[in-house]
């Protein structure tokens, strides 16, 4: 990893073939990262850690971590709720850093490499440790969440505003690509765990502790290729000195003189939180509620991947012709439709949850890149990091209030089908509060240059 340090500048500016290089690095990171959001998250640390739970349950089918009673077949929902609650304090920490010294390589070498460590971690997940299983979610998943907050800084710089539809598609679908990939090999080894001589148990271990290492592995292209840019002198040296809560609260306190992009970000919280929530329960709904085996889930998953792919180059296209906004809105009715669907599939029917999976994957890659680009045109220049600090807080797999929701219903009806149905609130309520964002103001506001179609 260099340690080269250039001064801020337009990204029209640079050249060409630089600006090309660091968006190729920037895409691989997404390549690294996402096989950990797809197989961990979405494939198979759901239904392994509930097992897990359930195996240390007592009569009742709870389990007591920290002396709290839990429902066994909530404490993933749970868990991933808590892991955001850590999040939320560093990540505000990170964002501030890395916008006050411009040295933002530093921070995604070390988040990126602790989540791959406790990812590789959960090989050791056996037994009863479902306590475990808990604290490694809890360390990727915030790491993770720190990563993408440098990551995604890094699009405004590397791309101008003409470009940032397409180059987080692309990311996007980078992603998708991997983890489609990855999912092939996993299904693979998964299937066929007896000819390679290791229980089916050990399969799953192997296959949570790949994705670590590929994560690993990977985020050494973009740390060779992405730049450090030297701060804005108006970064104060106050704030990477605040605690977690109070840089979040400054962090809200600066939006708060942007008040059209902190209601993008208020709509893009509750929608997405809705998507993040779909994603890592879609497996537990799967298999716990519709009796599904685990090699349909990642067929399912698969076929979400491959779809996501060429669902995010469309969307980018479409936004090139309707605008983000209206192409994002457009998304929402889809997600409405589909996951409205997903309550009456019935129970060991694997072609009707095919169905609905290739529904998610057609809009999901998208919704995402899309709301990804938009929002770094409402992000004042040099506080990149810290305003997408707050963003990161419902981004793959970092949402909070969707998992508790989720987890809460589960608790309290014994059913998955109200449970997954109670998320399609998430859609119609982002869908309204981002109708009424006048985006154009919002841009002009944030100081930046408005394009064309947006």
């Amino acid at each position: 990893m260099g340690t080269d340090t250039v001064r801020t500048a337009a990204p029209a500016d640079e050249s060409a073939a630089a600006r090309r290089r660091e968006q190729h690095g920037w895409y691989i990171y997404d390549w690294a990262c996402s096989v950990y959001s797809t197989s961990v998250l979405t494939v198979f640390l759901g239904p392994y850690l509930t097992e897990i739970a359930k195996s240390a349950a007592d009569g009742d089918g709870y389990v007591h971590p920290l002396g709290v009673p839990v429902s066994a077949g909530s404490f993933f929902a749970y868990a991933v709720s808590a892991s955001v609650i850590v999040s939320v304090f560093v990540m505000p920490l990170a964002g501030a850093a890395a916008d006050r010294t411009g040295r933002k390589k530093p921070l995604l070498a070390v988040a990126a490499y602790v989540g791959a460590a406790s990812t590789a971690g959960m090989f050791f997940l056996d037994g009863d440790r479902y306590l475990l299983g808990g604290f490694l979610l809890i360390v990727s998943n915030a790491s993770l969440a720190v990563s993408m907050v440098v990551y995604n800084s890094y699009l405004p710089q590397i791309a101008p505003p003409h470009e940032r539809d397409a180059v987080s598609s692309r990311g996007w679908a980078f992603g998708y690509a991997a983890g489609a990939l990855v999912l092939v090999a996993n299904l693979v080894l998964f299937l066929a765990h007896d000819t390679f001589g290791v229980p089916e148990s050990t399969a799953v271990r192997i296959c949570l502790a790949s994705a670590g290492v590929w994560w690993g592995a990977f985020t050494l292209v973009p740390l060779r290729r992405l730049r450090d840019r030297e701060a804005p002198p108006s970064r104060s040296s106050s704030q990477g000195s605040a605690r977690g809560r109070r840089q979040l609260a400054s962090t809200v306190r600066d939006m708060r003189r942007h008040p059209h992009t902190l209601a993008f970000l208020l709509a893009y919280l509750v929608y997405n939180d809705g998507v993040q929530t779909v994603i890592s329960q879609a497996s537990v709904y799967g298999s716990e509620e519709l009796g599904l085996d685990q090699s349909t889930l990642i067929v399912a998953v698969l076929l979400v991947q491959v779809l996501a792919v060429a669902g995010a180059l469309a969307m980018g296209r479409l936004a090139r012709t309707y605008g983000a906004k209206r192409t994002i809105l457009g998304s929402l009715v889809a997600w409405t439709v589909t996951i409205g669907a997903g309550f009456f599939l019935p129970a060991g029917a694997p072609v009707w949850f095919f169905v609905l999976a290739a529904g998610i994957g057609l809009v999901l890659g998208g919704s995402q890149a899309l709301s990804r680009s938009l929002f770094s045109h409402l992000v004042p220049a040099g506080k990149e990091a810290e305003y997408f600090s707050a963003y990161e807080i419902s981004d793959r797999g970092m949402a909070w209030l969707g998992p508790l929701i989720f987890g809460l219903t589960y608790q309290l009806t014994g059913s998955y089908r109200d449970a997954i149905v109670s998320l399609v609130a998430f859609f119609v309520i982002g869908f309204a509060l981002l109708a009424r964002v006048p985006v154009r103001r919002a841009i002009r506001d944030a100081g930046n240059p408005v394009p064309d179609r947006i």
